[in-house]
């Protein structure tokens, strides 16, 4: 299986001098194609920075970042922009829509901003994959939040992505719609073959993942593969996470 993102090595500090923080520290990881990743840890742990900078966000103080064959850490933000927008897909604990737009048209703000012509065909498939059939036409505050972030979800699946990452994107979310969120994002993994990121603080939503990667301090400390909540709570516990 071949890895859609790769870092080696990679380093983030962020500051100079005696005020500097080191986020990241010397990680190196493969995320496999076609994969639910979950990335946990305590506060501080790394698991934004890690995110930024395995998604092209943030550019790592040293370290290798790639994306298939492409590195990201010596490209322009210019480049990165283009990149994000056409090769990476994101959702996060904001929904983060634009109120004066349809569900179409958010869903295919992507394509607008990139220039490109929505491909009908598939644009259907991901309103049918997320249950919004019926509510094209509807603005995000005529929806419920977890129809808002299935919006969000659409929106990051449009431009056919290598790989989609989501911060906390059940955070907003009472426990029953993230649960049906989170079996959609294992759903377009199992039957679409994409590729999912997820930072996360909560051991349920990890259980839906492949893998659960630990970071501490900003290294990965640990992995889990076919994580259940409960296994994944008692490692966060025992690495501090928790009281």
């Amino acid at each position: 299986m071949t890895d859609v993102v790769r870092l080696d090595a990679v380093s983030k500090i962020y500051g100079r001098g005696q005020g500097a923080v080191a986020a990241l520290r010397e990680v190196s990881v493969g995320i496999p194609r076609g994969t639910f990743t979950a990335v946990m840890g305590p506060s501080g742990s790394g698991k934004s920075t890690f995110l930024h900078c395995a998604a092209g966000l943030d550019v790592p103080s040293s370290g290798s970042v790639r994306l298939g064959d492409t590195e990201l850490a010596r490209m322009n933000e210019t480049a990165l922009t283009e990149l994000r927008r056409q090769r990476v897909g994101f959702v996060f604990q904001s929904f983060n829509l634009v109120s004066a737009l349809t569900v179409i048209e958010n869903i295919t703000l992507p394509l607008r901003l990139a220039g490109v012509k929505a491909d009908h065909s598939w644009l259907a498939e991901i309103v049918r994959r997320v249950g919004l059939e019926g509510r094209a036409g509807h603005r995000p505050a005529q929806l419920s939040g977890g129809q808002q972030q299935r919006v969000a979800i659409a929106r990051a699946l449009v431009t056919r992505p290598e790989v989609v990452f989501g911060d906390e994107p059940t955070g907003a979310l009472d426990t029953m719609t993230a649960r049906d969120v989170l079996t959609l994002l294992r759903e377009v993994v199992s039957s679409l073959g994409q590729t999912v990121v997820m930072v996360t603080h909560d051991p349920v939503a990890a259980s839906y993942a492949d893998t659960v990667l630990f970071l501490a301090d900003g290294r990965i400390v640990d992995s889990m593969a076919a994580p259940t909540a409960d296994k994944v709570a008692e490692r966060m516990t025992r690495l501090g996470a928790w009281k």
